[in-house]
């Protein structure tokens, strides 16, 4: 299907005036980065007259709005209590007046002409919003933290195909862009609401487009064991929001749009989880009741595959690098993340508090 739709809409947007927009920038206890944040701001290739920058900084306890407050040319929001990062940009939306706004995090740094590449896929009317690319930068000492890179990889691939038959299946908050008239504000107490936002907008009949040009350069976790809990904390929104977004689970409604978000995002935290349990314990019982040979081998294969992974884990804690042990390890760990994140959901203990990771920014240059 994505190779006829390459075919069928091999057509160049016609350039245009850019238009004004503002870089929304959410940052939380970022004293040691925004310095480095600005300036990557300042940096960027579009018309200073076009491109306003809003920091919002609800709840930073630190020296984070001081900070800010040495740049005139930076609108800085701020309010001593900690509502979490959803409200906080709800409150900031409400005094956006560009036609669009682009979302970005504190600690990533953009390339030279991100804003730019997000901007021209506006020139389409069906566009409601542009998905930016994330990249981790990992350094050498890494270890499994730096798996999150080789992950975002993959995402990134899938993010590029989905693009290409209708829409980006929700977007990454590290960087990504909306029409100012489309955004909704958002419950207080949603997690993943850079993934709520996006497809919202496509609920209202527009596509998301996505711009592998347009990159946020992001360190790894600064550890296996920081990476671990925000992997749980975005499985127990990822459950959040299959039941804020029941709306996509009708396939007669929106049959391409619900195609791609049940295949992309509702049975990877669902059906795939699940599926390795079972699919351990029945070729186990399958063998038991002596099958064949070809269930024996495909057994050994699965305890070789979590032989690798329990390895990895081993390494993991010594910050020893092996790929080999590393991706059948990561592979487990998100999926054990996810069924730890389904029961923080369902036990309502996951807060929408606005939470600082932990990152090895030495990475990022």
């Amino acid at each position: 299907m994505v190779k006829c739709r390459r075919i069928l809409s091999r057509r160049r947007v016609p350039a245009g005036v850019l238009p004004e927009l503002t870089l929304l920038i959410a940052a939380y206890n970022e004293e040691d980065f925004i310095e480095r944040k600005i300036a990557n701001t300042q940096e960027l290739d579009y018309p200073a007259g076009k491109l306003q920058v809003m920091i919002i900084t609800d709840g930073s306890t630190d020296r984070t709005p001081e900070i800010i407050r040495r740049y005139p040319a930076i609108r800085l929001l701020h309010e001593d209590q900690r509502n979490g990062k959803t409200a906080a940009l709800n409150r900031a939306m409400e005094q956006v007046t560009t036609p669009i706004v682009v979302f970005c995090d504190a600690n990533t740094l953009l390339n030279k002409a991100a804003i730019l590449n997000l901007v021209k896929h506006y020139e389409d009317p069906r566009t409601g919003g542009v998905a930016g690319e994330k990249k981790v930068i990992a350094g050498q000492d890494e270890g499994a933290a730096g798996m999150e890179g080789v992950y975002w990889k993959y995402e990134s691939t899938l993010k590029r195909l989905d693009a290409e038959l209708y829409t980006v299946v929700g977007a990454a908050g590290e960087l990504f862009s909306v029409r100012t008239a489309l955004f909704r504000p958002v419950e207080r107490d949603v997690v993943l609401d850079d993934f709520i936002i996006s497809l919202r907008i496509n609920l209202m009949g527009y596509r998301i487009a996505y711009a592998p040009d347009a990159y946020a350069m992001e360190a790894p976790s600064f550890s296996i064991t920081d990476e671990h809990k925000r992997k749980v904390r975005i499985s127990a929104g990822g459950f959040q929001s299959i039941v804020r977004l029941k709306a996509l689970l009708n396939v007669f409604r929106h049959p391409v749009l619900s195609f791609q978000y049940i295949s992309h995002r509702v049975l990877r935290w669902t059906l795939c989880p699940l599926c390795l349990p079972l699919l351990l314990i029945s070729n186990a019982a399958l063998v038991w009741m002596g099958a064949g040979v070809g269930y024996s081998i495909f057994l050994a294969a699965q305890l070789a595959f979590y032989v690798l992974a329990i390895t990895g884990y081993w390494l993991a804690g010594r910050s020893v690098k092996i790929k080999v042990f590393y991706i059948p390890f990561y592979f487990l760990f998100m999926n054990v993340a996810i069924f730890e994140g389904f029961f923080r959901y369902i036990k309502g203990r996951q807060s929408a508090a606005w939470e600082k990771s932990a990152r090895s920014m030495a990475a990022v240059s």
